[in-house]
């Protein structure tokens, strides 16, 4: 009688094909990671739009730290300019030169907490937004996105200038 053709794969067989698959997700899942950052970066290029460029102008207005309502209009305002991303994780929040005057240098808006914050010169400003400080104060842009990996700079017609920080 003849014997089957087939055999069984032995362990070692079975270990590098376990091992050579998982090689290959691996490098499938960091190509799907670099195509998503740059769908994001592309987004985060993008202009932005009157409405957000108006609701990030209130916050200089110095009502709004006492006031969480017209705090939480503008993070939905916020929202509602990237629908498609979820931004909490990569955005710090906001830096913009202060003119309530002196003794107040610049006002930050912490997305997370929902917090708007004046600060006079030489205080530090936390969680990571102190890095945005010196490109708010040098002028030029109307407010800076500060991001975990870059700062964006907003100009007065929207346009974003990415800055590595």
């Amino acid at each position: 009688m003849p014997r089957p053709i087939l055999r069984t794969p032995q362990k070692s067989e079975t270990q590098t094909n376990s091992i050579l698959s998982a090689t290959c997700n691996q490098e499938q899942k960091q190509k799907t990671q670099q195509i998503d950052k740059m769908k994001l970066d592309r987004l985060l290029r993008q202009p932005r739009s009157k409405a957000y460029m108006d609701a990030m102008h209130k916050l200089d207005a110095g009502g709004h730290v006492h006031n969480q309502a017209k705090v939480d209009s503008i993070i939905n305002t916020i929202r509602q300019e990237f629908p498609e991303i979820e931004l909490s994780g990569i955005l710090l929040g906001y830096v913009s030169i202060c003119y309530l005057g002196r003794p107040y240098e610049v006002h930050t808006l912490d997305v997370a907490g929902g917090i708007i914050e004046h600060y006079k010169a030489g205080e530090t400003l936390p969680n990571g937004l102190e890095k945005a400080r010196g490109i708010a104060m040098r002028g030029g842009y109307d407010f800076i996105e500060v991001y975990v990996d870059c700062c964006r700079a907003i100009s007065s017609n929207g346009t974003v200038s990415v800055i590595s920080c």
